[in-house]
C-alpha cells in the first residue's frame, strides 16, 4: 500500500480541487472514500430529519427522548449498512482490477444514502 497518499477527511471532501487526485487503487482507499461520502450524506439527512422530529415533538412529554432514540438507531443502522455496502463496492472494483475515480466514490456514497432513504420511505408508506 502506498504511504504517500493523503487519507484525511479534508482531502476526501476537497475531491482534489487543488490539483488532480490520483485514482483510488487499493481496496482500503476505495472503501474509505465511499464510506466517508456515505457518512457525510447520512449525517446531513439524519440531521435534517432530527431537527424536524425535534420541532414536531417538542410539546410531547417524551418527544425529545423519542427523537434521540430514533436518530441514534437510524444513524447506526444506516452506517452499519454503509460499512458493508462500501466494502462490497470496493471489493467488486478490486476484483475487476479497476481503479476508482474519487468522483465515483462520491456517487456511490451518496447513492447509498439516497437508496436508504427511498427504501425507508417505501416501508413507511406501506404501513399507512
Amino acid at each position: 500500500m502506498s504511504t504517500s497518499r493523503d487519507h484525511s477527511v479534508q482531502h476526501v471532501l476537497s475531491l482534489g480541487v487543488q490539483g488532480a487526485v490520483p485514482a483510488l487503487q487499493h481496496f482500503t482507499e476505495m472503501w474509505y472514500w465511499v464510506f466517508l461520502w456515505c457518512l457525510f450524506s447520512s449525517l446531513v439527512v439524519h440531521g435534517a430529519v432530527g431537527l424536524l422530529m425535534f420541532v414536531a415533538l417538542q410539546r410531547h412529554r417524551r418527544g425529545r427522548l423519542i427523537t434521540l432514540v430514533l436518530l441514534s438507531v437510524g444513524l447506526l443502522s444506516s452506517l452499519s449498512g454503509a460499512v458493508i455496502t462500501s466494502a462490497a463496492v470496493a471489493g467488486v472494483y478490486r476484483v475487476a482490477g479497476k481503479d476508482m475515480a474519487p468522483l465515483e466514490a462520491l456517487v456511490f456514497g451518496m447513492g447509498q444514502t439516497a437508496l436508504t432513504v427511498l427504501i425507508s420511505l417505501s416501508r413507511i408508506l406501506a404501513t399507512l
